[in-house]
């Protein structure tokens, strides 16, 4: 028989993989939920994998040359957590024994920041290999600009758990297809080929080949028919690690459920507990040594936590070469700690134009191309693109190479067309740490993007997106290019910072506050057509936005009558209606309110010096859904918007014809009032 490759008799191996099982098994009894059929088929490779190949050190989960490790398999937590406690995190067995209950360290789905250890929040299949993706990129791109010979202080893999839901979801065919473009060959997946799904064997549904599909994808292919045996499992790790050119796929032939006499390969065991007998019969199946629940033998315990001291052995080792590189390259190392803290540049923002007096009417997406190019001048780790729309997005930063396999160091991704993919990979880049990243799209392609963006905002991500053409203001191209719900959907994702400037400096303020953003995700809303410029040497300076909303055009000398309240482009058209409005006596305020995400957060008192609850018409104007504003300007406000799809047209003839136009607002506001007299 083989020996062991850890070197460890096989009784002893036997135990370490059935800790894992066993602590699955009651955990998801215990909750009375769970899904125990992944964990226990996946135990053998996670017990390689964390205790011989996973570079990890326990004592210090953030250490920055950690291997990453994604469970994109993210409903068989109870494999993440079971290894967690045994290899030593700050993951007690309380903790396992509270899996899913009230405020505990083991929710139902892995949720990073929530759980030492944890590098990404997964559950919605497919996003974690979609991280994963980001994660192999920034580690390449940071290797490229910081190692030197003799000091590769960036050295280190990105594994990912994958199943077949995972490999069923589209996002995980645009993120592949994309890894192998760009060769990223420290990128290893770990297919847990079980082919059991929640309604039975996944025959049902696909009858794809994996393995050919990755082959076509450029990927190195690997196939272990016995996913138990750790010999196999060892041997395709460690080709996997040998090959550098293409990113890896091993298909894991596994049972799920194994070592249950009774549920093993039935979809049964994929989302329900075991049950207390068969719990029973599957210990005394696997000869464990104790029918008491979430026992672990003392000296599989031991071995274990060894991996501890590896890992403390690993970040001492790096430590020593980080001091020397230090010594040698002072300036790459500050600049290297300062990206991985996620702190911008001194003096990063010094030359970000303030636009105090525009002249020449423009699209707000030309002004936020300009400003991306000047933040990219002072921010190297500022990195992205567009989802195949860099010229119409204004997303190309000049001068910068692209990303990729040949100029790993490059600054633009060609994330080709993959909105959701390149949603996911963001979230990745960002996860790593170190990168600074961005993406852009139509904002009508959110939908594609929603579900990554989502995630971006639960894990806190600062990611940004750049969404140009942002209403039926795009024009000819017509409905399914003309975004009339996406803001207001966008706007009601928890913690998803809303950015629609007006003119030339709210748009270099969003940049700003985007930029300064560090504990959540920023989306910029940008017009295709020109908008009417500001003198900010008349106007209210744009500091404004940061407040979400203020005034920027006052009454006349008499308290308001009517306050007018609108963003992105519609201001130029507030305004004009504004100024007429009071050239008949009917004095009145004009709002710019490009964020109500920022607003929501100021004073009652502030949002009431703003909009003027007591005043006697409030009306909103934007080129999109009325849903929403009801919030801002009660039920007895009035909205212009378009709660219906748009036309194919010139954009002045759409605005024309669906009413979002001086005449209509000035009508609208003047009737009103009167009922109000």
């Amino acid at each position: 028989m083989p020996e062991s490759p850890t070197g460890l008799p096989e009784t002893t191996d036997q135990l370490c993989i059935d800790a894992v099982k066993v602590l699955s098994m009651d955990a998801v009894q215990n909750a009375n939920s769970g899904h125990p059929g992944t964990p226990m088929a996946l135990a053998p490779v996670g017990y390689l994998l964390w205790t011989k190949y996973l570079k990890h050190n326990p004592n210090n989960p953030d250490w920055v040359d950690r291997d990453r490790f994604v469970l994109s398999i993210g409903h068989a937590s109870m494999l993440l957590y079971s290894l967690l406690y045994l290899t030593g995190y700050d993951l007690s067995l309380e903790d396992i024994k509270s899996f899913r209950q009230w405020e505990s360290k083991t929710p139902g789905h892995p949720e990073v920041d929530h759980t030492p250890g944890v590098e990404t929040t997964t559950g919605p299949l497919g996003q974690g290999v979609a991280n994963s993706v980001g994660m192999a990129l920034a580690e390449r791109w940071l290797a490229a600009r910081f190692n030197r010979d003799g000091h590769d202080v960036i050295n280190h893999y990105t594994y990912a758990l994958c199943s077949d839901g995972d490999l069923m979801e589209g996002i995980s065919h645009e993120v592949a297809e994309f890894a192998g473009h760009q060769k990223l060959g420290k990128l290893i997946w770990i297919f847990d080929d079980n082919r059991i799904t929640i309604e039975g064997n996944t025959s049902l549904t696909s009858s794809t080949d994996q393995v050919d599909r990755f082959k076509s994808y450029q990927w190195h292919t690997l196939y272990v028919e016995d996913g138990s045996n750790l010999n196999q499992i060892d041997e395709a790790i460690a080709q996997a690690k040998c090959e550098s050119e293409r990113p890896s796929l091993i298909v894991l032939r596994t049972r799920i459920a194994e070592g249950s006499p009774n549920k093993a390969d039935k979809a049964s065991a994929h989302g329900s507990p075991l049950g207390p007998e068969e719990i029973e019969a599957t210990k005394n199946n696997i000869d464990y040594p104790s029918q008491k629940p979430f026992y672990v033998e003392p000296e599989s315990l031991r071995t274990w936590r060894k991996t501890a001291v590896r890992g403390s052995t690993f970040e001492s080792e790096w430590n020593e070469l980080f001091e020397s590189y230090k010594n040698i390259y002072p300036e790459l190392a500050r600049e290297y700690l300062e990206m991985m803290k996620g702190d911008l540049p001194e003096g990063w923002d010094t030359n970000v134009p303030s636009y105090q007096n525009v002249q020449k009417a423009k699209a707000t997406r030309s002004w936020s191309g300009e400003v991306l190019q000047i933040i990219a001048e002072s921010c190297p780790n500022l990195i992205g693109g567009s989802a195949d729309l860099g010229p119409s997005n204004m997303t190309d930063i000049t001068g910068g190479s692209d990303l990729a396999h040949e100029t790993p160091g490059g600054r633009v991704l060609r994330f080709g067309i993959r909105e959701h993919g390149m949603a996911g990979i963001m979230n990745g880049l960002a996860l790593h740490g170190g990168i600074q990243p961005f993406g852009g799209t139509f904002l009508i392609f959110s939908d594609y993007m929603r579900p990554s963006i989502r995630l971006a905002a639960l894990m806190n991500l600062p990611v940004k997106y750049v969404f140009t053409h942002d209403s039926i203001g795009l024009g000819e191209d017509g409905p399914t290019h003309q975004p009339v719900e996406q803001l207001m959907t966008l706007r009601a994702i928890p913690d998803l910072l809303d950015l629609r400037p007006a003119d030339a400096a709210e748009t270099a303020m969003a940049w700003k506050l985007a930029m300064e953003r560090t504990n959540g995700p920023t989306f910029l809303s940008l017009t295709r057509q020109g908008v009417i410029p500001f003198d900010r040497t008349t106007f209210p300076s744009a500091e404004g936005t940061r407040f979400g909303a203020y005034v920027l055009s006052e009454a006349s000398d008499r308290e308001p009558r009517v306050v007018l309240i609108a963003s992105g482009s519609e201001i130029g058209i507030a305004l004009e209606a504004k100024e007429i409005l009071e050239s008949t006596g009917i004095t009145t305020r004009l709002v710019s309110m490009p964020s109500w995400y920022l607003f929501s957060r100021q004073t009652k008192e502030y949002q009431d010096s703003i909009l003027l609850p007591d005043c006697p018409v409030q009306v909103a104007i934007e080129a999109g859904s009325s849903f929403g504003w009801y919030r801002w300007i009660g039920n007895r406000g009035l909205v212009i918007g378009l709660d219906r799809f748009g036309a194919s047209a010139p954009s002045e003839d759409l605005f024309d014809q669906f009413g979002i136009k001086v005449g209509n607002i000035v009508e609208k506001a003047t009737e009103a009032l009167k009922g109000k007299t």
